[in-house]
């Protein structure tokens, strides 16, 4: 009975260091306050439009944001380049230009980061532009 108690034991101790690296390792992890906006409605005349998205590294180790990428030419993501330290915050700035665009929008903005699982984050926005 004592060896079994013993081994139960053993195993159990073994195993909690274990754990505890794993959640110590859990990497870069990015969480978005909100992955979408709509502008509204627009006017060509008055030029681009800027919305920002704001995001958490809930990871444990600093998040990197590769590249962010548009689905079109007349929108241009600006994102941080240093490394954003854990819990800290960052911004994602995203303009639309509809100029020669009249009609309604919805454009991607691909998000690429060394976050855990190594997936991208698709930010969205839409609206409709009045043309001139």
């Amino acid at each position: 009975m004592k060896s079994i108690y013993l081994i139960l034991v053993t195993i159990i101790l073994a195993l909690i260091p274990v754990k505890a690296m794993a959640e110590d390792n859990d990497g870069a992890r990015i969480e978005f306050a909100e992955k979408s906006f709509d502008f509204g409605t627009i006017r060509e005349a008055d030029g681009s439009v800027s919305h920002t998205f704001e995001f958490t590294n809930t990871g444990s180790e600093p998040l990197i944001i590769i590249d962010a990428s548009a689905s079109c030419g007349c929108t241009r993501p600006e994102f941080p380049k240093e490394p954003i330290k854990p819990g800290g915050k960052g911004k994602i700035k995203v303009i639309y230009n509809p100029a020669g665009r009249p009609g309604e929008f919805n454009r991607k903005v691909k998000i690429r980061t060394n976050a855990k699982g190594g997936k991208r984050v698709t930010l969205k926005i839409t609206g409709t532009v009045i043309p001139r």
